[in-house]
């Protein structure tokens, strides 16, 4: 596979079984430790019901399968996720870019304290970790750090 092989586009209906199953599969991957609030059937349904149709959500595609996911808000990154198999490939680092594009004033997400990996991705894109919790904020009930990029940084 080659980078440009890869199509970066906004999900669509139909798309919503492949981007849970990226969402399953590496939160499974990266998380096994973490509780998680919801059953995979909750997840499909919040999917397909309210991210797809309701937020802005990407996909990245290679021949036509989903293999990658963000969701952006107004100032946040708010998911970010790669089929393992396709990690390290430079798939994340083409949708952090564009999320860089779309919102050039600045950027802010959460993850898990356990996860490292992510951690030192985002680092390396430029992310400065600015609060860390015990969890009591969110439904996992598992400490986590917020990071934030800024342009100027």
């Amino acid at each position: 596979m080659e980078i440009n092989d890869v199509v970066v586009r906004r999900a669509a209906g139909s798309d919503a079984a492949a981007v849970a199953d990226v969402w399953l599969r590496s939160f499974a991957a990266a998380l096994p430790d973490v509780r998680r609030a919801h059953t995979d059937d909750q997840v499909r349904a919040w999917v397909r019901d309210v991210l797809v149709p309701g937020e802005e959500t990407w996909v990245a595609t290679v021949r036509g399968s989903v293999v990658g996911m963000m969701v952006l808000g107004d100032e946040d990154l708010d998911q970010l996720y790669l089929h393992p198999a396709w990690q390290g490939r430079g798939i994340g680092s083409r949708l952090v870019d564009l999320a860089k594009r779309l919102r050039p004033t600045g950027l802010r997400l959460w993850t898990f304290q356990v996860n490292a990996s992510a951690r030192r991705f985002y680092e390396r894109h430029g992310f400065v970790a600015c609060e860390w919790t015990d969890g009591r904020g969110n439904e996992e009930r598992e400490p986590d750090v917020r990071y934030v990029w800024r342009p100027d940084a």
